[in-house]
C-alpha cells in the first residue's frame, strides 16, 4: 500500500483530495464486485432448479452465505489491524473469486454450500473495510448522501450481474468465469490507489452490547435488513423458479429489484441528512410492510406487476441498510468506526443466518411463499420499534441553524464537531 509523501505531496491539498479519492476507489471496486455477485445470487437458484435439485437446497445454500459472514465480521477486524484496509479488501476479493471457482466446477449442493460460506465470510469483510473506509474519511454532514450512493452503486451492479443471467447458457461455467472476471477488476482501483490507510483501529472487535448503547434503531435496523436482504434476494429467483418462471423471467424480475434502490436510496439518504432519520427509517419499513402484502395479493400473476412490487419492496428494505448505517455512525468517534461497522454487520449477518434457516425450515412445509409472510413480520416489526424509539426518546434541544430549521439528535453536526473528544457529549439515546 503506498502512503502520500509528506516531502513530495501538500498536506493540506491532500487532506481536501483525499475523501474524493476513498469514496472513488473503494465504490468503483464495491460496484465491480456485485456485478459478478448479482450474477451468481441469480445463476445458483435457477441452476438447481433446471437441474432437478429441491427448492430446500437452494435456502440451504443462502443460509450457509450468511453463517460465513457471522465469521467474517469476527475475524475481520483483526485482519485489517493486521495488514491494514487496502491489503485486507484484496484478501477478501480474491476469497470471492476462489468460492466462484468451486461453484463453477459442477453444481453439487454440499460444495456449493461450502462456497458460498466462503463468499459470505468474504463479502461481509468487504462491507466492512468499505464502510469504516469511508467513514474515517467523511463528515457527518454528507455521511446520509455517501452512504447512499455507495450503496445504490453496490445494488445498481448487483442489478447489472442479475440481467446478465439472460444472456448465457446455465449449464456452463460461464457464470462463474464471468463473476472471477469482475472479482478481479474490482482489486484495481484499491490495489493503485496513492491514498494512505486510515489509522489502525483502536478496538476491532464485534461489541453489540456498545453498538447497542450508541444507537439501538441502528443496531435493530441491521438486524431487521439482515433478515429482510437475504429473504428478498435469495428467496424471490427460488420462489419465482419454483412457480414456473422461465430464466430469463427470474433475470429481469431480480434485474428491476434494485432499479427500486435507485429511485429511493439517495432521495431517502438526502432527507435523512434533513431530518431525524428515525422518521424515513420508520417510512421505509412502513412502505416494505405494504410492498410485502401486495406480494402476496398478487403472487404467482402478471410478471409487470409482480416487477412493480417487488422493485418497491426490494428498494424500500435495502434503503434501511443505508440509513441505518449513517444513522449508527453519526454517533460514534472515530476510534469506534470500525468496530461499530463490524458490529453492525454481526447484526447483519445474525439475521441473515437466522432468518433463512427459518424460512428453509417452514417452506418445506408451507411452500416458496413463506419468505413473504416472514417479510411482513420483520418489516412491520421494526416500523413499530422505531415509532416507539421515537416517542419513547427523551427530545433533543432545537440548534438554530442557518436558516432557523430546529436540530434533532440525528441531526448532522458541523464538521468541526463531528468526531469531539467528549463521546459522551454526542452519544444521547435514540
Amino acid at each position: 500500500m503506498l502512503e502520500k509523501n509528506p516531502t513530495t505531496i501538500d498536506p493540506g491539498r491532500a487532506a481536501q483530495s483525499a475523501p474524493l479519492v476513498a469514496i472513488a476507489s473503494v465504490i468503483v471496486s464495491m460496484a465491480l464486485i456485485a456485478i459478478g455477485n448479482g450474477l451468481m445470487f441469480a445463476y445458483i437458484p435457477v441452476r438447481l432448479g433446471a437441474d432437478g435439485f429441491d427448492p430446500t437446497w437452494a435456502g440451504l445454500i443462502v443460509t450457509g452465505l450468511s453463517a460465513g459472514g457471522l465469521a467474517g465480521c469476527i475475524l475481520t477486524g483483526p485482519l485489517v489491524k493486521r495488514v491494514g484496509h487496502a491489503r485486507a479488501f484484496m484478501v477478501l476479493s480474491a476469497l470471492i473469486a476462489l468460492s466462484n471457482a468451486a461453484i463453477g466446477a459442477s453444481p453439487i449442493p454440499l460444495l456449493w454450500i461450502a462456497a458460498r460460506a466462503l463468499y459470505g465470510f468474504a463479502i461481509c469483510g468487504l462491507f466492512i473495510v468499505a464502510q469504516s473506509w469511508l467513514n474515517d474519511a467523511l463528515p457527518n454532514a454528507i455521511r446520509g448522501r455517501v452512504m447512499a450512493v455507495f450503496y445504490v452503486a453496490y445494488i445498481g451492479g448487483l442489478g447489472v450481474g442479475y440481467a446478465t443471467l439472460a444472456a448465457i447458457d446455465i449449464h456452463t461455467a460461464a457464470a462463474a468465469l464471468i463473476g472471477i472476471a469482475f472479482t478481479a477488476l474490482s482489486i484495481l482501483p484499491v490495489g493503485m490507489t496513492r491514498l494512505a490507510q486510515p489509522p489502525a483501529p483502536q478496538a476491532a472487535s464485534v461489541a453489540l452490547r456498545r453498538a447497542w448503547r450508541i444507537s439501538p434503531v441502528g443496531v435493530a435496523g441491521m438486524l431487521a435488513v439482515g433478515g429482510l436482504s437475504m429473504i428478498v434476494s435469495g428467496f424471490a429467483p427460488i420462489h419465482a423458479t419454483a412457480k414456473g418462471y422461465s430464466q430469463t423471467d427470474v433475470a429481469l424480475l431480480l434485474s428491476a429489484m434494485p432499479v427500486g434502490t435507485l429511485i429511493l436510496q439517495i432521495p431517502l439518504g438526502w432527507i435523512s441528512d434533513r431530518t431525524d432519520r428515525r422518521y424515513v427509517l420508520a417510512g421505509a419499513a412502513a412502505l416494505a410492510t405494504l410492498a410485502s402484502v401486495l406480494a402476496i395479493v398478487f403472487d404467482g400473476g402478471a410478471l409487470m406487476v409482480l416487477l412493480v412490487i417487488y422493485l418497491i419492496w426490494d428498494g424500500a428494505s435495502e434503503s434501511i441498510y443505508a440509513l441505518s448505517s449513517a444513522h449508527a455512525a453519526d454517533r460514534a468517534g472515530k476510534d469506534e468506526l470500525l468496530a461499530l461497522s463490524s458490529s453492525m454487520l454481526f447484526a447483519w449477518s445474525l439475521a441473515g443466518f437466522i432468518v433463512p434457516g427459518i424460512v428453509t425450515a417452514l417452506s418445506a412445509v408451507f411452500g416458496t411463499a413463506t419468505f413473504i409472510y416472514v417479510g411482513i413480520v420483520i418489516a412491520s416489526a421494526f416500523c413499530l420499534f422505531v415509532l416507539w424509539r421515537v416517542t419513547a426518546g427523551r427530545p433533543t434541544p432545537a440548534v438554530t441553524s442557518g436558516n432557523f430549521a430546529p436540530m434533532s439528535a440525528q441531526t448532522p453536526l458541523p464538521v468541526e464537531l463531528a468526531f469531539a473528544p467528549d463521546d459522551q457529549q454526542r452519544h444521547a439515546k435514540d
